[in-house]
Order: structure tokens, then sequence, then C-alpha cells
């Protein structure tokens, strides 16, 4: 079995298992609200090359396709607002679901995909999950956006969820807590390994990997196979390895707000 092969392989199993979830209904516990914010980037091409980045689709629309049928209401966020770009590489037909197309082709959720809500727009108090998508795009923008982090432990130290998958994970990197602490410190945590990264021979073209930066802030990191769905909750911090696995994260969210 080829790349292209294993990758549908495993995201039409993570798309199966999503539909079969059914979620209880949530009571007490820290859930405030059922609104999630779904950050993407606004980052079109590599800055050192002409390759074109943006948002991984699939990363948002598995992810999204789960919450929503559990009653979640989603926003979406970028850094500056607006048009997010996708990256054409998440769209050739041989990366595409029956359910990425029926998001591709649904004008409401492409229009909210070309009107994102800046982040300096947004009041953390009313949301009560936080989900960094990923793509390329936001090895370049999601680290350093200060208004992005503030989003994010402020959700956090309302006691709601923090979470990413991919190289979404880069949004938590420079993340700290109240004590100065990175957030990620001695947290079980997933996001793109560093063999896929050279799998896909992309290892040269980025600034840095993200499975690296996750462990040189002393993140407890763990993957499974290449192209596989996997997903890790720590407690509210929730986090997926791959394009394969943005349904998994959700459903692992629906098991934290459970307990």
């Amino acid at each position: 079995m080829n790349f292209l092969q294993e990758y549908r392989y495993k995201i039409r199993k993570s798309i199966s298992n999503g539909f079969h979830f059914i979620a209880s209904i949530f009571s007490g516990g820290f859930l405030m609200n059922k609104k999630v914010l779904v950050v993407v980037t606004n980052v079109s091409k590599y800055s050192n090359v002409n390759r074109a980045t943006g948002l991984w689709l699939g990363e948002a629309v598995h992810f999204v396709e789960v919450m929503e049928n559990n009653g979640f209401e989603v926003t979406y966020v970028s850094p500056l607002g607006g048009y997010t770009p996708i990256d054409p590489h998440s769209i050739e037909p041989e990366m595409m679901s029956d359910l990425d197309w029926k998001f591709y082709t649904d004008r409401k959720f492409m229009n909210a995909l070309g009107t994102t809500v800046p982040a300096k727009d947004i009041n953390y108090n009313d949301y009560s999950i936080i989900y960094y998508t990923g793509g390329h795009g936001v090895i370049w923008d999601f680290p350093n956006d200060k208004k992005l982090q503030e989003i994010a432990i402020g959700i956090w130290n309302n006691g709601g969820i923090v979470s990413a998958v991919c190289h979404g994970l880069a949004g938590l990197l420079n993340i700290k807590d109240s004590s100065g602490e990175y957030l990620i410190k001695d947290k079980k945590v997933t996001g793109f390994s560093d063999s896929e990264e050279k799998e896909v021979q992309l290892d040269k073209l980025v600034p840095y990997l993200t499975e690296d930066e996750l462990v040189k802030r002393g993140a407890k990191y763990s993957k499974t196979d290449n192209w596989g769905e996997y997903a890790v909750a720590d407690g509210r911090l929730v986090t997926g390895q791959n394009p394969a696995s943005g349904a998994a994260v959700a459903r692992e969210i629906l098991k934290v707000l459970q307990k």
C-alpha cells in the first residue's frame, strides 16, 4: 500500500468512527457553553520556496463534522481574519473523501473560510474549546501570535479545552500558563511526526519540525505509525497526530466532557 492509498484508507476509517460515535448529554463539569473556536492559517506560501500551502482541508472538516453532529457551534478564526487559503495538495482527488467533498461544495462552509474572524475580535469568555487546525502554513503564523495565545490560555484558565491536530500543534508551542511554564510541559501530546515530514520530503523546506519543538518544550510526545489515526488526551489538552486524526481529536474531546 503506497502513501496515498494508506492515507485514504486511514481517512475513511476515521470518518466512519466519527459517524458512529454517540455522545452523551453533558451535565455539570466545566463545559460553560457549546461554542468552539477553529483556528486556521492566513499563510498561502512557504516563505523560502515557491510552494503553495494553507489550511489542510480535512483537518477542519473531520473535526467540525463530529462537533456539529454533537450540537456544537463553530466559529472560524485566523490571526489576521478574512480569507484562509486551502492547501492545494489537500484537495487533490486522491486526498479527498466524500466528507471532504461535501464540505468543499458547501457554500456556507466555504464562505466561512473566506470570512474568518480576526483573533483580535475574539472574546475567549465566549468559548469553551479551541482547536488549532494544520497545514504547513500554520508553521509561520501560529507560534508567535500573541492574541491567539491569549485566547487559548484564557479558555484554559476558564476550565475549557485546548486542542490541536498535526502542524496545528505549532499554535501550542509558545503558550505559557500563569506560572510562566509552557502549557505543554510534562503533558502527553502528539502532532505531525518527524518521520511523516521526511516521508513527504518537506523536512528540509520548513523552519522547524513539529515533533522536535514539542519535545524541546518538555512535552511527552508519542505517535503511531505514519498516517495512522491517533489522538492523545491529557486532561483538558487534546492533540492529534496527522490529517487522519481530526475526528479522533473531536471524539477525545467529547470523552473528556463526559468525565
